[in-house]
């Protein structure tokens, strides 16, 4: 069992839509996460930049910005090759070849279930 003092592994959504970034960060602490929020990739960039903590991104891949959600993927797989990657979209199908390795894909709409079986398989 976890000591009470132990630091929940943190988790990054990227999403643009306001209400499904609150649905998937719920989901996420749900599942015993901690969940930092940004609206697109240049604000994903910048937190991870100031942060040193985040172990997961989990970004939409129709995001504005400068880059959509793979760029971004890739981007922070060369810059952060710890941090793993689950790209969603309810439009696009993605295949692995698409995501920096070991990066996985979520279709949207996404159930609770999925989030946490993901994470905990991409976490262990």
């Amino acid at each position: 069992m976890p000591d009470s003092m132990s630091t929940k592994l943190i988790v990054l959504v990227v999403e643009d839509e306001a209400l499904l970034r609150m649905n998937a960060i719920d989901m996420i602490e749900d599942a015993g996460f901690e969940a930092v929020e940004a609206s697109n990739a240049d604000d994903a960039i910048a937190i991870l930049e100031s942060r040193h903590d985040i172990r997961v991104v989990f970004t939409d891949i129709q995001i504005p910005g400068s880059m959509d959600g793979l760029k971004l993927a890739r981007a922070i797989s060369g810059r952060w090759p710890p941090i793993k990657i689950i790209a969603t979209s309810g439009r696009i199908n993605v295949c692995a070849t698409d995501l920096p390795d070991g990066g996985r894909f979520l279709a949207k709409p996404y159930t609770s279930g999925q989030v946490t079986t993901l994470l905990a398989e991409i976490t262990a």
